[in-house]
């Protein structure tokens, strides 16, 4: 069983998204056509968009998913032997009210056909899902629960989407011939489909969720919130202008190691944290700290924690002793 997290830190996806950059610019300054930083944050913005484009796709498969199990209702009355339920089938997962909902939501269908996304030509994950979920003991609870409602049909999807994607061969392939930024942000974009349906579940219209998380708390009404695009674009812009000098140092106390067999996912996290630490004097060096650990668990070497959370640590103090880290 794969679940996801509904807490999961919109900064880390953005620390993400700009220690990615960061890499990527850096593949390409031994090449005649070396990445600049105009070039590196165009990348950044436009994975940030694509994050969002995931969620809308994910979100656009509530309907096909009905329509095939209606068909099957449907195709189950042409058999030669029919039986009481081919006859009398329980619809009330064919005619949810979700799937609904989304189909009359103008803003939704707008935005999906905008992106001109169809889930037509991929059937065998629409089949492969459906298949999966109908087993499940909770899905035959929802089946012999008597009525319906929009909120327990928005409680059921969220239930297939915090279990039945993540993990999925089929879907994975498709999304990385899809979209090259769509490797790491399924389980991101998923947790946006489940904060919508919590969402029309509790009465609200859906609308297209911000790039930034800044901005939807600003929308209702928080107005101290800390900028979320201002802190990824100056975190990427410090992080290319700093990255020789940081990575120099970083190399300086990897003993043992030269610099060019040092792991360049585990220097690219060091920089962005040596950034943060010393450009963002209102963010507490342990978060800054804790997150590129955490971070490197999933993008580094089984050992890059342990040489990530090392550098960093002694990094930072030699800079507060030089006086080039300072803290509010």
């Amino acid at each position: 069983m794969h679940k996801i997290s509904l807490n999961m830190l919109n900064r880390r996806i953005l620390r993400i998204k700009v220690f990615k950059a960061l890499y990527a610019a850096v593949q390409t300054w031994d090449s005649s056509s070396p990445a600049s930083l105009e070039s590196a944050k165009a990348d950044f913005r436009q994975s940030l968009e694509a994050t969002r484009k995931l969620y809308l796709f994910m979100l656009g498969i509530v309907q096909p998913l009905t329509t095939l199990a209606a068909s099957r209702l449907e195709a189950a009355k042409g058999k030669a032997h029919l039986t009481e339920e081919d006859l009398y089938p329980n619809t009330k997962f064919a005619d949810n009210a979700l799937s609904v909902y989304l189909s009359e939501n103008k803003d939704f269908q707008k935005a999906f056909s905008a992106e001109k996304f169809s889930w037509q030509q991929y059937d065998l994950v629409l089949k492969k899902v459906l298949n999966s979920v109908m087993e499940k003991d909770w899905y035959r609870r929802y089946m012999t629960q008597p009525g319906t409602s929009l909120k327990e049909d928005c409680k059921l999807f969220k239930r297939i989407f915090e279990e039945e994607f993540v993990g999925l061969p089929e879907l994975e392939d498709l999304l990385e011939e899809m979209n090259i930024w769509w490797n790491d942000d399924l389980a991101y974009a998923l947790t946006w489909c489940c904060n919508a349906f919590s969402d029309i579940a509790a009465g609200k219209d859906w609308q297209l969720p911000p790039l930034y998380q800044s901005e939807l708390l600003s929308r209702n009404g928080k107005s101290d919130v800390d900028d979320d695009k201002r802190f990824s674009d100056k975190l990427l812009e410090y992080a290319f202008c700093h990255y020789r000098d940081y990575s120099d140092r970083a190399a300086s106390l990897a003993s043992g190691w030269e610099k060019d067999r040092l792991v360049q996912t585990d220097i690219c996290l060091i920089v962005c944290a040596l950034s943060e630490c010393v450009h963002f004097a209102d963010i507490p060096l342990r978060v800054s700290m804790n997150e590129y650990v955490e971070i490197s668990k999933f993008y580094g070497s089984p050992k890059s924690s342990i040489f990530v959370n090392g550098i960093i640590d002694k990094l930072v103090r030699q800079m507060q002793e030089s006086g080039e880290i300072v803290k509010k």
